[in-house]
């Protein structure tokens, strides 16, 4: 992921109401575990890495809104799923670090 792009998602998790403050630790640790996988996968395929990080960025930004607007959560989660799908059997850390940011907001109940 871009390291702005990293930064800007951290600044807004920090003062995010929608995650608890027990939480952020375990989401920082979640987008920076994704932030490595899709950089590995920049090297082989910088456009598709592209991709994942901007649906990354969109399924954050829609999480951390004071108002939360489950139908748009819901295309950035899709389209984050659909954008990772064919690297399951090339870079099976890269979906389950998917697959753990998606299960977090799903605990969050976002």
């Amino acid at each position: 992921m871009l390291k702005k792009t990293l930064e800007t998602l951290e600044a807004k998790i920090k003062t995010s109401a929608n995650i608890p403050e027990e939480k952020k630790s375990e989401y920082f640790d979640i987008l920076e575990r994704l932030n490595e996988e899709i950089n590995e996968l920049g090297k082989s395929d910088k456009e598709k890495a592209e991709s994942i990080s901007g649906f990354t960025k969109v399924s954050a930004h829609e999480s951390t809104r004071k108002e939360i607007d489950q139908n748009l959560i819901t295309i950035a989660a899709d389209g984050l799923n659909e954008s990772v799908k064919e690297f399951e059997a090339s870079h099976p850390r890269l979906v389950s670090t998917v697959n753990d940011f998606m299960t977090f907001l799903s605990k969050l109940g976002i």
